[in-house]
């Protein structure tokens, strides 16, 4: 679906939404094929209000995953656990919401099209709450403490009273999004979904012709003394590189490095490699294509013409391509980027994959012998494993999930940190205490100290500071030590510092004295 049809289907959702039509406007919400983090939210708060609690939590799971900055996402799923009793997944919800408030009393969302304003003593408030069901009263009134400090004129009134409440450990009321408030599109894009005709019909005065009725433009024919001999060669045909293609499906890029197209699009094939990933050039940006969504065409001195095909192209895309270490960036030089640093680049791409592939977070119900179990990280994810499982098949199974050592890995059976598990752990009584074959567990992860260079190895030691800009980029300090890997071009290289693997400027590192190695 192209960014001009998921713009009309959202404004037509909010206009339902105006008419107090929120049952059409969930239709058309959920009609939008690949929503974005705004859209997912929408979707969320219309099931919150209508009561569909699951499909609401899947919603902002969703929201969350395509926007991890996304507090108020944070603050509505919240309510939502808060609505189903699962008190201290509430918790840990407010808590991420209050972090990606980053130390602010509020966010004004207005600018984004939600008029909404997200307080940060609103979020302590729910969060204490949350922490009277559970029965920690003190945890309770230290963040109504806190809230205080974050606190306006108009929110005194409601940290008072539950500060009164929570003396009589007695619960209060919480303070709910209005979930009829949804993101609008913005509208100045809306504004331009209409063609406006700005020039007018043009009418003919005066005319050399007789009887002359054409209305319109025409360009200007050129005069000539004599025919030219043959046909020139267009100038733009001489100055192309690649062979030419047409795009037949719309393509959503996953990754940094691929480039979106819709059908109809002529681009042009720098590279094909042998897993069906091509390295294409459109409008001077180069990035990656799946092969099967193209269709070559012949380039001639009369133009672009299309190859005889002997089936016309199905109307559902195919299927798309599995990515391989060795992908082509489009680079000529024998030294082309290595696609493994998107693969090893912390957990960013794990993010991307459980958002894109909803079925790791909305799996209807998993297999007779089997559960699923939804980690808690700084992004949330779902492993499935059988049950009875071992600590160590366990923590094993999440090391992958986050392509990072089990050894790196810390499991805790809730939110706060004296429940952490280890190998000691009854793991017998976990598993028995399992609902409807799903286990909920909290995760946290520690660095990876650095690999050890190989006597062969070349260390670089970094002169300035290099924060990354793209999740393929490394980042270090003056002074950190860096193994070199490969050599990308003569401006870029690869190397590995701090457990973490990425490209980075050659002009940031020099290489260790050899008395010093």
């Amino acid at each position: 679906m192209s960014f001009l049809d998921t713009l009309r289907q959202w404004d037509d959702a909010i206009a339902c939404v105006d008419r107090n039509d929120l049952t059409e406007a969930l239709r058309i919400f959920l009609a939008i094929h690949q929503p974005n983090s705004k859209i997912c939210f929408n979707i969320g708060c219309l099931q919150l209000l209508n009561q569909n609690l699951d499909a609401a939590e899947k919603a902002f799971d969703s929201s969350i995953c395509k926007d991890e900055h996304l507090a108020v996402a944070f603050f509505q799923r919240g309510i939502t656990f808060y609505k189903m009793e699962r008190y201290e997944e509430c918790v840990g919800d407010f808590q991420l919401a209050l972090k990606a408030l980053r130390g602010n009393q509020l966010i004004d969302y207005k600018v984004l099209g939600l008029r909404y304003k997200l307080y940060a003593c609103e979020v302590l408030h729910n969060m204490a709450l949350a922490e009277a069901h559970l029965g920690q009263w003190e945890k309770a009134q230290k963040n109504l403490a806190k809230a205080l400090e974050y606190k306006t004129d108009a929110k005194v009134n409601i940290i008072n009273r539950a500060m009164q409440s929570t003396l009589k450990q007695k619960v209060f009321k919480a303070v709910e999004f209005p979930s009829s408030v949804l993101f609008r599109p913005n509208k100045h894009y809306v504004a331009e979904l209409e063609k406006k005709d700005y020039l007018g019909k043009a009418k003919v005065v005066a005319s050399v012709v007789p009887q002359d009725q054409f209305s319109g433009f025409a360009p200007l024919q050129p005069q000539v003394e004599q025919e030219p001999s043959g046909p020139k060669e267009p100038e733009v045909l001489r100055a192309l590189e690649g062979d030419p293609h047409v795009v037949l499906y719309e393509f959503l890029p996953e990754t940094s490095d691929e480039l979106a197209v819709v059908p109809g699009n002529i681009v042009f094939v720098l590279q094909k490699g042998s897993d069906n990933w091509a390295s294409v050039i459109f409008n001077g940006r180069k990035g990656l294509v799946p092969y099967n969504y193209l269709e070559r065409l012949e380039m001639s001195l009369g133009g672009l013409q299309k190859v005889e095909r002997s089936e016309p192209p199905s109307r559902i895309p195919p299927t798309r391509p599995e990515r391989k270490q060795g992908l082509v960036r489009g680079e000529s030089s024998s030294e082309d980027l290595q696609q493994k640093v998107c693969n090893q680049k912390n957990n960013k791409s794990a993010c991307t994959k459980t958002s894109l592939n909803a079925s790791s977070l909305q799996e209807s119900q998993p297999a007779d012998n089997s559960c699923i179990v939804k980690v808690y990280h700084t992004f949330n994810f779902a492993v499935s494993l059988a049950s009875g499982s071992t600590y160590k098949t366990l923590v094993e199974k999440i090391g992958k999930k986050l392509n990072i050592s089990s050894l790196s890995v810390t499991l805790r059976l809730t939110s706060d940190a004296t429940s952490a598990m280890s190998e000691d752990t009854d793991m017998e009584s976990v598993w028995s205490g399992v609902q409807s074959k799903h286990l909920t567990l909290w995760c946290s992860t520690k660095e990876q100290t650095s690999v050890k260079p190989l006597n062969n190895d070349i260390v670089l030691v970094a002169l300035h500071s290099y924060e990354s800009t793209n999740p393929e980029d490394l980042s270090f300090n003056p002074g950190d030590e860096i193994t070199l890997i490969s050599k990308i071009n003569q401006d870029w290289l690869e190397g590995q510092s701090n457990g973490n693997t990425g490209i980075f400027p050659a002009s940031f590192v020099e290489k260790r004295p050899a008395n010093d190695q």
